[in-house]
């Protein structure tokens, strides 16, 4: 099978049609797969093709929501709101340092955090309620918003007595009082700054100003209070624990004046003692007999085992220098003298002889400063010896001492401390007797509340603007939903990308008013204009052209198959085509009802061997189209079509018609369509849209694979453009006398006006 796609030559006016990968008749029905166009672009097509077919969906759901804010907003309570403003400073003082009776633990985080739990607690609101007797106000205790769950629930149960109705507890009203304060307060600190607005909400402007303003008296209160009673408490305390400390001072002086008498421990100043001085000083001394001990010990290693002399030690020398210098000399004239006379001339050995005299001494001096470098490292080890053992008596002596001077030290250490608690226990005492008769506070009302002028709640306009983007989410999220479970196949690309098989043309569906069969006979319908462009692509099927017979099936029943090997086999006929159209249904055989014709005697009887094919064929009113019907439905209709008389039908039925169009059965779960397909040249699988599900279609293709079935393509019925989310661009737009044309239809009509030229002789 040959595919091909089309080039105009300007010159000459004529269609020229080009080999290529892609059908040609595939531009006749809008864009090809979603992919061609990008990944970004096929992924916003697919969501506006989504919008567009779901959108009475979204519009329904975003205008029941709307609706339903609208009206739950409307049927809200009025609410007002009161703001007052405070500031809350930090205290940095405590009782202790300052006389200050507030803690000021923890950084300016937790303080003001500490503040904010304060101010929304439930005794702040008990408070506010008991000052303003909240409990008494029957009106403050009304519902103030509509609830269906509320309305419901009071009908059912009865009436709650009034505040100040005789046997109720009061404190019932004002522990419900205290618990809509808590509800109906809310506490909003101001960023980056130690203020802190506490709003109120209430039906009644008035009421909602007294609870705010009370909100923030309540808490300056409360501050001033905890403040008084800190101090009080202070006071007492400071006071207990002087005349505690008092006594524990007296009775450790005492104890400590009795110990030094005892052990004759007297202290001059609080500087260390000779002892211990002696021991550091000690200390510091071995230190550095340490390392001049490691000083000399190196040095004398250096020259110990050496014969050599030009070590810097020897060197350094003035004797082994003179030594050296005179031998030097004497070597010089030995040398010079050599050349004249003979080593045993006299001259000669007193020369040899000196210099010999001059080594000696030179190895006596360098033996001498070896033995007085060992004396230094000995005289090094002798000296750190002796000072180690008088560091070990000054430790033992210093320990002795400290031993004796413990439970002194103890003794005098718990004296100072007495001393020093009761002194400042005695300064504190009297800071806080000041500081309680000062109401001090650190919390002030920046701005008081004033009467709302109009209410905070319901906002409408906010409250639709919320309902609008709730409705429209929901309804977006349900038409994506609905869209993912939808796994029909409704658009050319789906085909395409379900099956792999290329859509040959795709079936508009018809108004509710009329019939396929009443569009199809008019020539200038949409449908009439698309099965003339499905006729148009099969004559460039195969490399010969229009296939000579062909199968028309599809996965389940009522997909349009029917009518789609009629229109075809209409087509052809009206073309000049000999075209014989059977009906190979043996299942449920409708054909010849559209045809008008009997179904006494058709296939069943000549695959049987009861009639010839002459005798089961009719002619129909369409010239050139002949008809066989199914005749007599048999019990085993997969048996008959196995039979080679089928292959025999089509082989001789191709010597006297041109084209052989076989109306077959749907896949489903038979065997019919499958023999029907092996036998045929070329299949044609036609898919309802919206009307089957992917595993069926695939299902159905993979068992006609199985049969090794020439599928050359698919075609799409019912296809409705606006259903499937594309509006009216997509698919058929041709009419005649109008300005504008589809592409699809267009192409289509050009393709067909050539088939009518050439007739069918020039091939794809």
């Amino acid at each position: 099978m040959t595919d091909s796609s089309l080039t105009s030559d300007a010159a000459s006016g004529r269609l020229v049609l080009a080999s290529a990968n892609v059908p040609a008749n595939r531009g006749a029905y809008g864009p090809g797969p979603a992919g061609d166009t990008g990944d970004l672009g096929a992924t916003l097509f697919e969501y506006l093709r989504i919008l567009h077919k779901r959108k009475w969906l979204i519009l329904s759901i975003l205008a029941v929501i709307v609706a339903i804010g609208g009206v739950s907003t409307l049927m809200q309570t009025p609410l007002y709101t009161a703001t007052v403003r405070l500031q809350i400073d930090r205290n940095v003082a405590k009782i202790v340092e300052g006389g200050i009776a507030s803690s000021a633990d923890g950084g300016d985080a937790d303080f003001l955090r500490t503040q904010y739990e304060l101010l929304q607690s439930r005794t702040m609101a008990e408070r506010v309620a008991s000052s303003l007797k909240l409990g008494d106000e029957a009106d403050f205790f009304k519902p103030r918003g509509f609830s269906i769950l509320s309305a419901m629930r009071g009908l059912l149960s009865p009436a709650k007595p009034a505040a100040n109705s005789e046997g109720i507890d009061k404190r019932i009203f004002e522990n419900r009082a205290a618990g809509l304060v808590l509800e109906s307060r809310a506490v909003k600190p101001v960023a980056g700054s130690r203020l802190v607005d506490i709003t109120f909400t209430d039906p009644a402007p008035a009421r909602s100003q007294r609870v705010a303003n009370a909100f923030a008296d309540a808490f300056i209160a409360s501050n001033i209070d905890k403040r008084f009673e800190a101090n009080s408490y202070a006071k007492t305390f400071l006071d207990d624990q002087s005349q505690q400390l008092k006594i524990r001072l007296e009775a450790s002086e005492k104890a400590l004046l009795e110990f030094a008498e005892k052990e004759q421990i007297i202290i001059v100043n609080e500087k260390s003692s000779i002892a211990e001085s002696n021991l550091a000083a000690a200390n510091a001394a071995l230190g550095g007999l340490i390392a001049e001990r490691i000083r000399n010990e190196q040095i004398w290693r250096q020259v110990d085992n050496v014969t050599a002399i030009d070590l810097p030690q020897f060197l350094n020398n003035g004797v082994i220098v003179g030594l050296r210098a005179q031998r030097n000399t004497l070597a010089s004239e030995y040398k010079d003298k050599l050349q004249t006379f003979k080593p045993a001339y006299p001259t000669m050995v007193e020369l040899s002889n000196r210099m010999s005299e001059i080594d000696r001494q030179l190895a006596a001096e360098v033996k001498t400063i070896k033995a007085s470098l060992k004396g230094a490292y000995q005289s090094s080890v002798n000296q750190e010896t002796e000072t180690k053992k008088q560091i070990e008596e000054l430790r033992l002596e210093v320990l002795d001492l400290q031993k004796r001077s413990i439970q002194y030290n103890t003794l005098k250490r718990e004296v100072d401390t007495n001393r020093s608690l009761y002194n400042g226990l005695l300064q504190r005492f009297k800071e806080v007797d000041i500081a309680g008769g000062v109401g001090t506070n650190n919390v002030f009302i920046v701005d008081r509340a004033i009467t709302p002028g109009s209410p905070s709640s319901p906002n409408l306009p906010r409250a639709l603007l919320l309902s609008l983007a709730l409705g429209l989410g929901a309804g977006l999220a349900a038409a994506y939903l609905l869209e993912r479970l939808d796994d029909t196949i409704s658009t050319p690309e789906e085909i395409e990308r379900t099956t792999g098989l290329t859509t040959l043309g795709i079936i508009p569906k018809v108004a509710t008013n009329t019939t396929v069969e009443v569009e199809g006979a008019d020539p200038r319908s949409a449908v009439s204009e698309a099965y003339r462009s499905l006729c148009t692509s099969l004559q460039f099927t195969t490399d010969s052209g229009l296939p000579k017979s062909m199968l028309v099936t599809s996965a389940g029943p009522s997909e349009g198959k029917s009518v789609t090997a009629l229109a075809i086999a209409r087509h052809f006929a009206a073309l000049g085509l000999k075209v014989l159209l059977v009906d190979a249904d043996m299942r449920n055989p409708s054909m010849h009802k559209k045809l008008g014709l009997d179904n006494g005697t058709g296939l069943s009887n000549y695959l049987t061997g009861a009639c010839t094919p002459p005798e089961a064929m009719q002619t129909t009113t369409i010239p050139n189209l002949a008809f066989m019907a199914t005749g007599p439905l048999p019990p085993n209709a997969a048996d008959l079509l196995g039979s080679p008389r089928l292959l025999s039908l089509l082989t001789v039925g191709l010597e006297v018609f041109d084209l052989i169009v076989l109306d077959g059965p749907p896949v489903m779960g038979l065997a019919d369509a499958q023999l029907l397909s092996s036998s045929a040249a070329a299949s044609i699988f036609v898919v309802g849209a919206g009307q089957v599900r992917n595993g069926a279609v695939r299902g159905a293709l993979k068992r006609l694979e199985l049969a090794r079935a020439p599928i050359i393509g698919a075609v799409l019925t019912k296809y409705d453009a606006k259903n499937a989310g594309y509006g009216y661009g997509y698919g058929y737009g041709y009419g005649y006398g109008q300005n504008a044309y589809n592409y699809g239809s267009t192409f289509a009509g050009t393709v067909d006006k050539k088939a009518r030229i050439t007739g069918t002789k020039e091939k794809g």
